[in-house]
């Protein structure tokens, strides 16, 4: 009996479980692909409603919310949960230190368990406006969190590495002029432990002359011990320009120094429409590291993340291949002439980022939301020979990271809708409109599909090739974020609160 019990332990703990699953990086792990395998999620969700004349949470109205925290007005980056901690991005409209007052990106994080606040980085603005960096977007991107540091792209295009204890446990690493790097206007303040502590800091502005078009955005990802990153290059105020075509889309840091160690030199920046925001996925395939990018000329590539030296002395990811993200008819008209972007008919680059499952890889590609909706193109493809297996063009243009589980794709497009595709062939299981523009990705878990929209909502529908709506949960808020799992806990971020849902939680406020 002792010997049944001690194999049923074994086995136990030999069992991925959901319950022991962090999410520590922008779609859960390097593929990107926005599922889990997470049980027990709630489907009765109640976020609660706000004090009278306050920004705090009542939470005698809240159901199955395991703790609130207070984040700024405006969060795009979707957050990130390991080592016990939550990182998020977001702006500095809800100062958490008076010494740093007005607009600025920031990068919080909360303790897991019950949402204590710990530490906050701050990040001025560039004070280029709207063209480099838009006022009060805060930071997008969602950090990578990797054995007790953070990577993440600020607001002002750099790529900075973090300790994950903050200034508590001292100034740690190479890097020690935090205090430069987040005063304004020549404003001094007194750095303490609920400040960030940086590690090194990659200018991309400085160091590789990009031109960051709104906001740098995208989150990074680790290959070979290297950091793969998107440099945010695009258009100028005019949208006609490139000011850096020459300028690399995709580079490679050294994870522990941030040096450069490698960079594209397929010549995207020449081609771009409008930015490269597109996170990076990373594979193996055939056994082979290999990282897909989808760029901002609209194509999907394959790069070799074994950097070699060119002619020019420059390190270079070899190109393995690249595919057309764009059906021909929105490059041209019939009669041969170029279709304009921005238009609804017209091609569009990528935002959302590629998902590697089973040997392929699905993209989705999109434009910026202020152009509007438009025709889109979801695809399959092998991600060893680049060959197109499928394309779902049923699908207008979206910023959203597919999900797939049990065969079925996931997509939502900017117009609102969601689509189930079948994995194999590409056809059409359902669509469902939430009536509402959607910016964030379809999170597929518990036999469930949720999904947040600009109206506030994230309506919930049955994983399945049959649609139903199972549920609804209104917020106060926008949410642009994606809803995401980590630990049995359902984390979702409104523009203005960062919730964490967990059934038959008792509520805790941070």
């Amino acid at each position: 009996m002792k010997t049944i019990k001690a194999i049923a332990v074994l086995i136990t703990l030999n069992l991925p479980s959901a319950y022991s699953s962090d999410w520590p990086e922008w779609g859960g792990d390097e593929h990107n692909n926005m599922a889990s395998t997470a049980k027990g999620i709630p489907l009765e969700m109640e976020p609660g409603k706000r004090k009278k004349g306050t920004e705090e949470i009542d939470l005698s109205t809240t159901k199955n919310v395991k703790w609130v925290a207070k984040i700024g007005s405006q969060s795009y980056g979707t957050p990130t949960i390991a080592e016990g901690k939550v990182l998020i991005g977001t702006n500095n409209e809800s100062p958490r230190d008076v010494q740093h007052e007005g607009d600025r990106g920031i990068i919080m994080c909360f303790n897991e368990k019950d949402g204590g606040f710990l530490w906050q980085l701050v990040i001025p603005k560039l004070g280029a406006g709207k063209v480099s960096d838009w006022e009060y977007l805060g930071v997008c991107s969602s950090p990578l969190i990797h054995k007790g540091r953070a990577y993440f792209i600020s607001n002002r295009c750099k790529v900075v590495c973090v300790d994950m204890e903050g200034m508590a446990n001292g100034n740690d690493g190479p890097f020690k002029d935090e205090v430069k790097f987040m005063m304004t206007g020549g404003k001094t303040f007194k750095p303490g432990k609920g400040d960030g502590d940086i590690i090194w800091v990659y200018d991309m502005r400085e160091e590789l002359g990009v031109f960051p078009h709104n906001i740098a955005s995208s989150s990074p990802k680790i290959v070979d011990g290297k950091l793969v990153v998107t440099t945010s290059n695009g258009v100028d105020w005019s949208h006609l320009n490139v000011p850096a075509p020459q300028a690399p889309c995709l580079i490679l840091l050294d994870l522990a120094t941030g040096e450069l160690v490698g960079e594209e030199a397929s010549k995207i920046g020449e081609r771009v429409m409008h930015c490269n925001w597109s996170s990076p996925m990373v594979a193996k395939v055939d056994g082979k590291s290999t990282v897909f990018f989808a760029a901002g000329d609209g194509y999907l590539y394959s790069f070799d993340p074994k950097a070699k030296e060119d002619d020019e002395g420059f390190l270079v990811m070899p190109e393995n291949w690249r595919v057309d993200g764009n059906l021909p008819s929105y490059r041209k008209d019939k009669d041969g002439k170029k279709i304009k972007y921005a238009t609804f008919e017209g091609p569009s680059e990528y935002i959302s980022s590629p998902v590697y499952y089973k040997g392929n890889v699905i993209s989705l590609i999109g434009q910026d939301p202020e152009h509007g909706e438009g025709v889109g193109r979801m695809m399959s493809v092998n991600a060893k020979t680049g060959k197109v297996n499928w394309d779902y063009t049923e699908v207008e243009r979206g910023i959203s990271t597919v999900s797939i589980a049990d065969g079925l794709v996931y997509a939502a497009d900017y117009r609102g809708r969601v689509h189930c595709v079948d994995l194999e062939t590409g056809k059409p299981n359902w669509a469902y409109d939430t009536k509402s523009h959607i910016w964030g990705s379809t999170l597929v878990a518990d036999g469930k599909v949720f999904i947040g929209n600009e109206d506030g909502e994230v309506v919930i529908l049955k994983h399945g090739r049959k649609m139903e709506k199972v549920g609804l949960v209104e917020f106060s808020a926008p949410v642009y974020a994606s809803p995401v799992i980590a630990n049995g806990v359902l984390y979702i971020a409104s523009q203005t609160h960062l919730f964490a849902f967990k059934e038959g939680a008792k509520t805790a406020s941070k």
